[in-house]
């Protein structure tokens, strides 16, 4: 099996990149929740259970599962290569005191390695450093708890980076406070034997941010991509210009969403659950503004077409098929926009026709079931608090074609 093959949302799942919450969400703290992007602290026990039901769920379908922290501790299992990572995370951590960087210096060197990469994930609270005390003015000032801050929103895997084609992005995300989840990515996209040789078509060092969330790949030449409130037209454009380079894909389609946080990601509003069938928040049914982008006359160019029909007739003319969009929630206002907010229109597709999806979306699981889509239900009483559903909690490898 090769390392990466994504070439479609809905092909057989067969290796999935996920990450079990771990003690970065213990360190979420009401103070400090908008900061981390998070509406309200998941407990983590629970939180951990409901993903380990979401990770059998995959096995059970024959998917092969790779842990976030698994891969990036082989990564760095060299010390050459563990001593660049230590070196790496403290200046992205953004100490700003000689003798706290040589204490932290210090204490994950003496880690071992898998305890260093969910270390590194929790944060580190001052009262967790070996010998910490006040040695700056700014210490004294600030009543802040930690000395690097914890990643409670790596759990969602598809973010920081996303498989396309046989090649990788691996994002520049928006807030500064998710910034440096990626650097688990780079180092295994570096380091690690089995993928350090693959393509790159973006990286987390680009000016302008890009977000897994926003990135559709829809075929093996069309990929649909949210203009939202992480992703930026700018990186859109960069990306289109290598994909269109590398060969084969010949459509961007971006769609210009509301920048709001109900519509965060593209794939918090729609998402692909059979060949000819997506479940869509209600809004992303109307027309909504958005833009085909083909390769351009002269090399390195673009050509950007604006386009005022309804998404799912665009869908249907670059998909060669006819596609329909089915309402998250159904046709009831007040039920689509609850459950689209409990991440009814995320679902992670195992095959064609067959998903999982959140429980609690009573209403949207039925009407797929009604479309003949096998629903497995898995239950999000934690998880869904950190506001994404099992496309986000996901980060495919490799799909198998289905036919």
């Amino acid at each position: 099996m090769e390392n990466l093959r994504i070439k479609s949302e809905i092909e057989t799942l067969k290796r999935v990149l996920v990450h079990r919450p771990g003690q970065e969400l213990s360190n979420l703290t009401p103070k400090y929740l908008p900061e981390q992007l998070f509406d309200d602290i998941p407990w983590l026990l629970e939180a951990q259970k409901e993903h380990d039901a979401f990770v059998d769920v995959l096995r059970e379908n024959k998917v092969e599962v790779v842990y976030l922290v698994d891969l990036a501790s082989e990564a760095i299992a060299d010390k050459r290569v563990r001593k660049l990572f230590i070196e790496q995370f403290i200046a992205e951590s953004y100490i700003n005191n000689s003798v706290t960087i040589h204490k932290m210096r210090d204490y994950l060197s003496s880690l071992e390695t898998k305890e260093l990469i969910k270390v590194t994930m929790a944060g580190i609270r001052k009262s967790q450093l070996p010998g910490y005390k006040k040695e700056s003015l700014r210490s004294y000032i600030e009543d802040y708890p930690f000395v690097s801050d914890p990643m409670p929103n790596l759990y969602f895997t598809r973010d920081c980076a996303c498989a396309i084609g046989n090649g990788i992005s691996i994002n520049r995300m928006k807030n500064e406070v998710r910034r440096r989840e990626a650097i688990y990515i780079d180092f295994i996209f570096k380091y690690h034997p089995d993928y350090k040789d693959t393509e790159h078509f973006y990286n987390r060092e680009e000016t302008s941010s890009l977000e897994g969330g926003d990135i559709m790949v829809l075929s093996d030449s069309v990929i649909a991509i949210g203009i939202s409130e992480r992703t930026e037209p700018d990186a859109i454009e960069v990306l289109a210009k290598r994909l269109f380079l590398k060969g084969g894909w010949q459509t961007i389609i971006a769609v210009y969403l509301p920048k709001q946080r109900t519509f965060m990601h593209l794939d918090t509003v729609i998402t692909q659950v059979s060949d000819k069938i997506f479940v869509a928040h209600h809004e992303l049914i109307d027309k909504i503004d958005h833009f085909v982008i083909k390769p351009g006359q002269k090399p390195n160019t673009l050509r950007i077409i604006p386009y005022k029909d309804k998404l799912a007739k665009t869908f249907s003319k670059f998909l060669g098929a006819p596609v329909t969009f089915i309402p998250c929630g159904g046709n009831d206002g007040v039920a689509s926009d609850r459950e689209q907010w409990n991440d009814g229109a995320n679902t992670l597709a195992l095959s064609p026709g067959k998903v999982i999806v959140y429980a609690r979306n009573t209403i949207t699981n039925e009407i797929l079931k009604s479309h003949g889509i096998e629903v497995i239900a898995i239950r999000s009483s934690e998880l869904a608090r950190g506001r994404g559903g099992p496309h986000c909690m996901s980060m495919p490898l490799f799909r198998q074609p289905s036919h």
